[in-house]
């Protein structure tokens, strides 16, 4: 068990010293809330129930009955909620010899940011996993996959040929995302709602939408991408792993869900044998997906 001791910190327990650094810096504004939809949980798991719609009315002759179509259950998403907790523990004598406050002071911080750390590297894992055969969803494979089973056949939400952020390749997954079809193989109004990004792509990808020409090219010809308000915004995220991964989020109802069971509480209190100090932060919660429909990636080249 880790606990702070006077050795943690010798040099606390002596005057002089100008300034402490490294635990503290500034903080980025929390990102995991642009890769989801944010929600409440009261149960011990969250399901997302996948059920198809009807096909299309065929030709009914003269006379003859009607034909009539199921509408059934399809897949379903479990999210299990998860519980993360970190404290730490400070011996008595560590809290009495200790001559900068600021360095007990800066605990507490540095456990919030750890905190807000874990949320945000949890919630991108969804993204940075997103072809992975390791995490699948409710329908038995990958969120990213080019084979996503429906009574109408597989169903794709990447790239077909993975490419690198570029105009022609935001083209081509829009215009997927335009031909998109429900579970029985009808067109539906998908639309992009944002394009996210991790830090190697932030240049390039506001190049490609901001232009009013295009990009890369001698041509004088429009940027037909922000002529039409394609993709309506850039969401720029610093836990992403891969530089050349891209995604596009959509309108799809229930995809990327956040399900907060309890928010982040800090706590605290001291050991009655030992006399030592303890802190510690709490909370539980789950990403994961319904409707694979909300996000559409390519892998880069």
């Amino acid at each position: 068990m880790a606990v702070i001791a006077t050795g943690n910190h010798p040099k606390a327990l002596w005057p002089g010293v100008y300034s402490w650094f490294g635990a503290k810096y500034d903080e980025h504004e929390a990102q995991y809330t642009k890769l989801f939809d944010i929600k409440s949980s009261s149960k011990n798991f969250e399901e997302l129930v996948q059920h198809t719609g009807f096909g299309l009315a065929p030709v009914k002759p003269e006379g003859s009955s009607t034909a009539y179509d199921s509408h059934a259950q399809g897949y379903v998403a479990r999210g299990t909620n998860v519980a993360y907790s970190l404290g730490y523990i400070v011996t008595r004598e560590e809290l009495a010899d200790n001559q900068y406050s600021e360095v007990s002071m800066r605990r507490a911080g540095s456990l919030a940011f750890s905190m807000a750390q874990t949320r945000e590297n949890v919630g991108a894992n969804v993204y940075n996993r997103v072809v992975n055969a390791g995490f699948v969803g409710g329908d038995a494979v990958a969120l990213g996959s080019t084979a996503h089973p429906s009574v109408s056949g597989n169903q794709s939400n990447i790239l077909a040929t993975a490419a690198d952020l570029s105009e022609a390749s935001l083209e081509d997954l829009t215009i997927q995302i335009m031909n998109a079809t429900d579970p029985k193989g009808l067109r539906i109004s998908l639309r992009p709602k944002c394009l996210v990004v991790p830090t190697a792509l932030v240049y390039d990808a506001n190049r490609i939408l901001k232009s009013n020409l295009r990009v890369d090219t001698a041509n004088n010809d429009t940027n037909a991408l922000k002529l039409l308000g394609a993709i309506p915004e850039i969401v720029v995220n610093n836990y992403l792993t891969d530089a050349d991964q891209w995604f596009i989020r959509t309108n799809a109802p229930d995809s990327l869900c956040w399900f907060d069971r309890e928010s982040v509480q800090f706590t605290k209190d001291e050991d009655f044998d030992t006399d030592n100090a303890k802190a510690k932060g709490y909370m539980r919660f789950i990403p994961f997906w319904g409707d694979w429909r909300g996000l559409y990636s390519s892998a880069g080249a």
